[in-house]
């Protein structure tokens, strides 16, 4: 008999682990709740600080409120609570869905506008601020992606509400990517590489005309062609040096970094 009850008994545990399965299942607590209140208890989260609560509930909202406004204010509110909540590529894929998706939308500015300032916060890290690392120290993918952004905003909405800040954004932006060059051709001079020096002076000058790091990258060129003696390049880069920036001698120490131009806000 022994032998015949125990299918029967893995049968029962089989079953109760089932319901026991089951009966940890979350209850969806939104399930009787009418799109605006979604609305309102996420808005409640994100406007308390918690947004990594509130971007689950825009979710629900977007899709219990299909097809509505309240739907697309719910997509760029989810937006910026994963920016906020520090998931920058998820808030940069929420937003480029809604421009797709709703490219005829009066709050097209606006996503143009969040999609640029969440590249262009591109954080440094937890510890950034002890380490003073410059944004024209790192890689500019996310400098350039928000300049694009920014660009595009201007371009199509110059009436904007946006579009002054934008322009703001742009110029530092401009400033970090000549700065990057600069900082790399530094690097290069400064290990003996001055070829490589002299390329990505160039870079600078050519790319980004009538910035503030234009006179630190003709320094550089100076001193590289100097050191490989090109003198009559070397002379003619003096010139516009001191053209350009009157008093400049060519022996001037190169400049050290200087505080990150983000530091401004």
């Amino acid at each position: 008999m022994l032998r015949f009850a125990r299918p029967a008994l893995v049968t029962t545990l089989a079953l109760a682990g089932l319901l026991a399965g089951c009966s940890t299942v979350e209850e969806d607590k939104t399930a009787n709740w009418t799109p605006e209140r979604i609305y309102t208890e996420a808005r409640d989260e994100a406007q308390g600080g918690g947004y990594e609560q509130a971007v689950p509930l825009f979710e629900k909202l977007e899709g219990r409120a299909a097809g509505t406004p309240l739907a697309q204010q719910a997509q760029l509110e989810k937006a910026y609570a994963q920016y906020k909540s520090g998931e920058k590529a998820q808030a940069v894929a929420t937003l480029d869905r809604f421009m797709k998706l709703h490219p005829s939308s009066p709050a097209y500015d606006y996503a143009l506008y969040l999609k640029g300032i969440t590249n262009f916060n591109d954080n440094l890290g937890l510890f950034a601020w002890l380490s003073r690392q410059d944004l024209s120290e790192r890689d500019q993918k996310a400098a350039k992606e928000s300049y694009e952004s920014f660009y595009e905003l201007t371009q199509r909405f110059p009436n904007s509400r946006y579009a002054p800040d934008a322009l703001q954004r742009m110029t530092y932006i401009i400033n970090s990517l000549a700065q990057y060059e600069v900082h790399v051709a530094r690097y290069y001079y400064q290990r003996g590489a001055y070829v490589a020096a002299i390329a990505r002076a160039q870079t600078a000058l050519s790319e980004y005309q009538g910035v503030p790091a234009s006179q630190e990258a003709l320094k550089i060129l100076v001193k590289s062609y100097d050191q490989l003696g090109m003198h009559d390049l070397r002379d003619d880069t003096q010139r516009v040096l001191e053209t350009n920036f009157p008093g400049t001698s060519k022996d001037s120490p190169l400049l050290k970094s200087q505080n990150p131009w983000w530091k401004l806000w």
